[in-house]
């Protein structure tokens, strides 16, 4: 049995390539799309301006990508940016006569990412999409799956969703959580916050003590159900404390 794929970055196995991009700022997204996922190779075949990669809105949206940018590559031929890449994906909505077999992305990136092989991913410019000659010599050609009416996704949109699909299907990264875990006050403090409200509820004429029926079983029912942390436990009976003095 093999071991799953190292989620770690791998500069030099996985390759974006950009067509003809129009557009400074997905450009910019593009660079920063492709780093949240551990990337870094970028490649830009012969964009409409040949200073796109310095233009302020490329610069603006890669926000915090500018490594990637600034390394970034543009060439001017299709050849050219696939130099060292040995599986060729085209991404294209619109279906060819004939042409690479078709998947959606989770669908054929498991199997691919098991391969070892290097990996480009090709998308279309903004105005016209993937020529099909362009489509016609790569290995697969990846599609996005999407409503039925409108499929058509923003350059940088699509660059963004199928470098996290090709990162999930290499191992992923693990989430880090940002909170604290959780401070349950344990069943002692809930039973004392319960006897103050107890108290509060008698105070006040809610709880009759000649016939309480079931409703302090149900309040402490209600209390495990909520799994209160301590410091809940501590405003709730901060509550019984003000609420008590008002009685009185």
């Amino acid at each position: 049995m093999t071991s799953p794929p190292d989620p770690a970055p791998q500069p030099g196995r996985t390759r974006f390539v950009l067509m003809h991009p129009s557009h400074a700022g997905n450009v910019g997204a593009a660079a920063r799309a492709i780093k949240v996922m551990g990337f870094d190779d970028l490649v830009l075949v012969a964009p409409r301006r040949a200073d796109v990669l310095q233009q302020p809105q490329a610069v603006a949206m890669a926000s915090g990508a500018s490594d990637v940018l600034a390394r970034a590559r543009v060439v001017p031929s299709f050849g050219e940016a696939l130099h060292g890449m040995q599986f060729v994906c085209a991404t294209a909505m619109t279906p060819r006569d004939f042409g690479p077999p078709v998947f959606a992305p989770r669908e054929r990136m498991p199997a691919l990412a098991a391969d070892g092989l290097t990996v480009a991913f090709v998308f279309g410019g903004e105005r016209f999409g993937l020529a099909n000659n362009d489509v016609y010599r790569c290995h697969a050609c990846l599609s996005i799956p999407a409503a039925p009416g409108y499929g058509s996704l923003n350059l940088a949109q699509a660059v963004q969703v199928v470098a996290y699909e090709w990162r999930q299907a290499l191992g992923g990264f693990d989430v880090v959580a940002r909170t604290a875990a959780a401070d349950l006050a344990d069943a002692a403090e809930v039973q004392a916050a319960l006897a103050h409200w107890q108290q509060v509820l008698l105070d006040i004429g809610f709880l009759d003590p000649a016939a309480p029926k079931r409703l302090m079983p149900r309040l402490n029912q209600l209390l495990n159900r909520a799994q209160l942390r301590r410091e809940e436990v501590h405003i709730l009976r901060g509550i019984a404390r003000a609420a008590r003095r008002l009685v009185r």
